[in-house]
């Protein structure tokens, strides 16, 4: 069930410490020495910025693993990328690769700019023509894409590397190691602290929750679903200082609408996108019309808290801002900054 319903996910679904170096440097010199002597530090600073740059190069050829056990090797960074699942795309694009970027999936959209992309098809079984046709000498791919049709695509001589990040640390080493085959590795070490300050922002503001005042939370990415452990969704919770009710369960998991009453969530979290397509109704107006629910907590408390759905389902560089997002529904009262 975890594995079908992963792919309906996807269906529906230290630089500036550097910089902070020189500037400190230049500002001891110019207060304490004379202007002929400013220029050794500034030199240091200078050589400081260059060993770093340099050992921030990816060095070829370069042999790596991905999820499913298969090695590859990288004689150079690679130059047409076809990438068929949002997340992967996401990143590629955070990391300054757009002009790499030859081929996205069907459902990519974000940035705006990869929808101007060339579609090859979808994310669990995409158009191997389509990606053909891109020449591509890397495709990457995620969570969504099954071992049979990863060895097909490989079968047509196609280099795809997978992805399968489960928690938040392997959603930072992906984006790590997509720096590392591309030669961005200074922009993804860059993009990773970013993630880790919001990451500490949270829990920082949370720490000061007492446990006996850490609230149960509920979350429905989907009509009737939930999540429980082994997801990176359920570690955003517990990471925003919440109590996913639907701990005792591991991974994606179809909901029981008695035991989410008797759990007495006070808070819900939802996917803001998710609308019936029969009747056009939210999926908050949906929640608010079960049989029953009208005496739980987050409902007579109006803690019904709209998510964007893709900032919390995808694996890339916008989940600390899901985890944010997040923290906020569960605690509006805490100062985030």
């Amino acid at each position: 069930m975890k594995k079908g319903w992963t792919s309906l996910i996807a269906l529906l679904l230290a630089l500036s410490l550097v910089a902070c170096g020189n500037q400190v440097n230049q500002e001891t010199g110019s207060n304490n020495v004379e202007a002929s002597e400013n220029e050794q530090p500034a030199q240091e600073a200078e050589g400081t910025t260059a060993e770093e740059e340099a050992s921030s190069q990816t060095i070829y050829p370069l042999t790596l693993q991905d999820a499913t056990g298969e090695s590859f090797t990288f004689d150079q960074a690679p130059q047409r990328i076809v990438s068929t699942s949002p997340s992967e795309t996401e990143i590629l694009f955070a990391l300054g690769l757009e002009d790499q970027v030859v081929g996205v999936s069907d459902y990519d959209n974000y940035p705006s700019e990869a929808l101007d992309k060339p579609k090859v098809g979808g994310v669990v079984k995409p158009n191997e023509e389509a990606i053909i046709a891109a020449e591509p000498d890397l495709v990457i791919t995620g969570i969504s894409m099954k071992q049979q049709v990863v060895d097909q695509l490989r079968s047509r001589d196609l280099k795809l590397f997978k992805f399968e990040p489960n928690h938040i640390g392997d959603i930072l080493t992906h984006i790590e190691t997509i720096g590392k085959i591309t030669n961005r590795q200074a922009e993804a070490a860059a993009l990773v602290e970013e993630m880790k300050a919001d990451i500490q922002l949270v829990q920082d503001a949370v720490s000061t929750v007492k446990p006996e005042d850490r609230k149960k939370v509920y979350i429905e990415f989907s009509k009737g679903w939930t999540v429980g452990q082994g997801e990176f969704m359920h570690e955003l919770i517990t990471l925003a200082g919440g109590i996913n009710i639907a701990a005792d369960m591991e991974g994606w998991n179809q909901i029981n609408e008695e035991k989410i009453i008797q759990d007495n969530p006070e808070v819900i979290l939802y996917n803001l996108g998710v609308t019936d397509e029969e009747s056009g109704e939210t999926l908050a107006q949906m929640i608010r019309k079960r049989s029953g629910w009208d005496a739980i907590q987050a409902i007579q408390d109006d803690a019904l808290i709209g998510i964007e759905g893709d900032l919390i389902s995808r694996p890339g560089p916008r989940v600390t801002q899901g985890l944010l997002a997040i923290a906020k529904g569960i605690y509006p009262d805490l100062v985030f900054e």
